[in-house]
């Protein structure tokens, strides 16, 4: 954890955070409420966008705001708004309680929440070294500027973007058990592509970089956690080769997946499918529901034996790590998959008690000050192996293949069963070797099929972790941070499109 001098945001730090949480909570007990909680969250964003090395976009957003959750006769209830008076809040918890009150004849099964210890006075600051809002604007520019243009002297670039994502997220909890947090997160997202065309062919195409979004700070780009002078020396050549590299031709290859392509695949067929609240049927009327219901926990074959994911909210750098949830949850890890058997679910207090289960996995979550904590996913992570393997060790193994990178276009059914991915790059592999680039290439498969079929995962030093800031759900609809971390695998015999040729069917 970094200093507490981190904590750099004194117009948050200097409200009277324990005069407003005890003016919510006292008049939620005037009503006799079951459970009350109190929050108080400032989301500050920019986001920088550079094409062709000048700035085209530098807008930012700052939403400071409270709100008020209040159980009453087991029916919810939540208000929020933007005045932070005691006036407001009073106002702001009455509000919480006619909704609870409005919504009681509805409530079919009384909301009761998971038991979790009380967590007094406790401050959390996510991993980083500097804020990114502490770094003049001016500053951010130059860099992206430099390198936009240093790429736009390449024969094969005709074009370039550069952007960049910065969120500091502030929350402070208070609840009636008497849980108190103060928690800080920084998270940036970063991102270079190039643009080119071969006239002779009728090409046009893309390279983007592979670095993930990190809950790290403005050091990311300077120095730490990434190679960002060899990843942008090698887009020019990168591109060139994909211009002119021939089409796939479809048919069943063996893959070898890099982690810059396989966290998405994580992310859609097992993080989505392992949210309880999709698997309750919460999310049929928008975002889904899942393949992995409950008469297969514990028993449902999700993928071959070298399948073990886990869910945490710890991890560091983790764009969903937090050290405590909206539910006032510590927040840990836990089993998901083992020996490719589902076992977990991710969780929220209400669900998990629902379920008969002891303790929350700690995964509530509101966006905003505005939103009601709903149950949002973890950072979902596969294992790597015990045993030291390297991508070229799992690359050797295949006869006829095909070696993904990066992560692009994606599509999946509203149960996570039936999918197609495809990637920046995909590289031809005859009998272990890699031969060169293959265009329009796009892999497809069902879930249980598709992760029965990995045979193999790479060591840690394969392992990377990765992830985006923009996984959607709920009505109205909330954004939230997640990170997945995954070793190089080698899966046999999967189907594989020539995208061009489908698309002209």
């Amino acid at each position: 954890m970094p200093p507490s001098h981190h904590l750099v945001d004194p117009e948050f730090s200097a409200l009277p955070f324990a005069k407003l949480a005890d003016t919510a909570l006292q008049r939620a007990r005037d009503f006799g409420a079951e459970h009350t909680d109190f929050r108080v969250e400032r989301l500050r964003s920019q986001r920088l966008v550079l094409k062709d090395a000048g700035l085209v976009d530098a807008s930012e957003d700052d939403a400071l705001g409270c709100c008020v959750r209040v159980i009453l006769d087991g029916a919810w209830g939540y208000a929020a708004g933007v005045g932070l008076s005691i006036d407001d809040v009073v106002r702001i918890t009455e509000q919480a309680i006619a909704v609870a009150r409005a919504a009681r004849p509805m409530v079919t099964d009384p909301i009761v929440l998971a038991d979790e210890p009380v967590h007094a006075d406790r401050t959390w600051v996510s991993d980083y070294d500097i804020d990114p809002f502490s770094v003049p604007q001016a500053e951010k520019v130059a860099l992206l500027a430099g390198w936009s243009r240093d790429l736009l002297r390449s024969a094969s670039v005709d074009h370039v973007s550069a952007v960049v994502n910065q969120v500091r997220e502030n929350k402070y909890y208070a609840d009636s058990a008497g849980t108190t947090t103060m928690q800080q997160r920084i998270r940036i997202d970063p991102e270079v592509e190039v643009y080119g065309s071969d006239a002779s062919r009728g090409v046009l195409d893309s390279m983007r970089t592979t670095a993930p979004p990190v809950g790290r700070g403005w050091e990311y780009l300077t120095g730490t956690g990434f190679d960002w002078p060899g990843e942008l020396a090698q887009l020019p050549d990168l591109l060139a080769e994909k211009l002119t590299a021939p089409a796939v031709q479809s048919g069943r290859y063996d893959l070898v997946i890099h982690p810059s392509n396989l966290w998405l695949t994580i992310h859609e067929s097992i993080g989505h499918a392992t949210e309880l609240d999709r698997v309750l049927g919460y999310e049929a009327n928008y975002a889904g529901t899942s393949f992995a219901t409950l008469d297969g926990l514990g028993s449902l074959q999700y993928g071959s034996p070298q399948l073990n994911v886990t869910g945490d909210r710890v991890v560091s750098h983790g764009l969903a790590t937090i050290g405590y949830d909206d539910d006032g949850v510590e927040t840990q890890q836990w089993d998901l998959i083992k020996d490719g058997t589902l076992v977990g679910y991710q969780t929220d207090r209400a669900m998990a008690k629902l379920m008969g289960w002891e303790r929350s996995t700690g995964c509530a979550y509101a966006d905003s000050p505005g939103h009601i904590p709903i149950q949002r996913m973890a950072n979902v992570s596969l294992a790597a192996s015990l045993d030291t393997i390297s991508t070229d060790d799992l690359i050797a193994r295949v006869e006829n293949g095909l070696f993904v990178v990066g992560d692009k276009s994606w599509s999946i059914d509203m149960q996570r069963y039936n999918f197609q991915f495809t990637g920046q790059r995909f590289y031809a592999i005859k009998d272990g070797v890699l031969q060169g680039q293959v265009r329009d290439a796009a892999y497809q498969g069902t879930t249980t099929e598709f992760w029965g079929r990995m045979e193999a995962v790479g060591g840690a030093d394969t392992w990377s972790l990765q992830g985006a800031f923009n996984c959607g759900k709920a009505q109205p609809g909330q954004v939230a941070a997640v990170s997945h971390g995954c070793p190089s695998a080698l899966f046999r015999d999967i189907a594989i499109l020539n995208t061009t040729a489908e698309a002209g069917h």
